[in-house]
């Protein structure tokens, strides 16, 4: 794609006292001619989110009614000039280099789609920032060549974009896996989709235990095994990848293995030998953890990070059921 002339949208509700943090770092790329305008799309929110975001320069738009951020950027979409639509999520600080990545990557003409990672130094507590570098660990040790796509910082050629038909929003109603399911559209329509590890952002998002088990479950595993199962198939690719597989089922087994030894403790040693197992398949992680945090943050990740593996592939198992044994074939809609 030559001339490249890139669009920012980024969808908002209640996000005012985010903007500030936000909204300057692509404002000085429009400023500097690096992107052709920044699109802030207000979906009705009950705070002066629209009002600050046109004060500070941004081209605003308010939605008819709440919709979620899959509606609120097919709208956008229609108003954007740009050849390429760079989607930002309203709690994310894109890193000043992003519109010069995103030229180089469609500057060469045969990229449909691109996405990036978070940043190495996200905020928060212990937990909220194991969250956060889980996410930009599955995307920066990815294939540069995906078969999905991530909304959160990433981008998308306006023609692709207009030709597979925007976001999903009938099935997917409420923010979930919209973004990956449109990848898998690209994918199928001939796309190149590139993960671009300097393309990146902080997130702002403080995670708790609660809320994130509840959005990884119903949000994220459910609506994604949904769609693998009735659609897709599993891939090589991100977090199901074939050694994900394989440490969420010694994850599994470590956490049968912990129940067995407090009925029967003589069976410590094959608790001892599985959390070997798991340490040496993670090992990567580990070290990526205790790069970013030091040995104790490294050791409370990884110990949580087996629970996210046995919950998550419990989901998909229980969707496996839901397909084969109680016959709810297509179930894909998150109301």
């Amino acid at each position: 794609m030559s001339d490249v002339k890139i669009s920012v949208i980024m969808p908002a509700f209640k996000a005012a006292h985010l903007l500030p943090r936000v909204l300057p770092p692509l404002l000085s790329m429009r400023d500097r001619g690096e992107v052709a305008e920044v699109i802030v799309i207000d979906d009705v929110s009950p705070d002066n989110t629209a009002d600050l975001a046109r004060k500070m320069g941004a081209d605003v738009y308010v939605m008819d009614k709440n919709g979620g951020p899959g509606a609120a950027r097919n709208f956008a979409a229609t108003k954007a000039t740009g050849n390429v639509l760079w989607f930002v999520d309203s709690d994310v600080i894109a890193k000043d280099n992003g519109a010069q990545r995103l030229q180089e990557i469609f500057g060469k003409g045969d990229v449909a789609a691109a996405f990036g990672s978070y940043d190495e130094s996200p905020e928060g507590p212990w937990f909220s920032r194991y969250k956060n570098l889980m996410h930009r660990f599955y995307h920066q040790t990815a294939r540069r060549q995906a078969r999905t796509w991530w909304a959160g910082c990433g981008a998308i050629s306006a023609d692709m974009f207009k030709r597979v038909g925007g976001f999903d929003v009938e099935t997917y109603r409420i923010p979930s896996i919209e973004d990956i399911e449109l990848g898998y559209r690209i994918h199928a329509a001939g796309g190149d989709i590139v993960v671009d590890p300097e393309l990146q952002g902080k997130h702002l998002k403080i995670w708790s235990v609660r809320n994130s088990v509840h959005t990884d479950i119903f949000c994220r595993a459910l609506p994604w095994s949904r769609l693998i199962i009735n659609r897709e198939g599993l891939t090589d690719d991100l977090n199901t990848g074939i050694m994900e597989r394989v440490r969420a089922g010694l994850a599994g087994l470590l956490f049968l293995s912990f129940l067995a030894t407090i009925a029967q403790p003589s069976l410590w040693p094959v608790l001892i030998l599985l959390l070997v197992a798991v340490f040496a398949v993670n090992s990567q992680l580990f070290r990526f953890m205790w790069q970013a945090g030091g040995p104790t943050f490294a050791i409370k990740a990884l110990l949580y990070h087996q629970f996210y593996y046995v919950y998550s592939a419990s989901a998909f198992v229980w969707c496996l059921f839901e397909y084969h044994v109680l016959g709810r074939r297509n179930r894909l809609h998150v109301p």
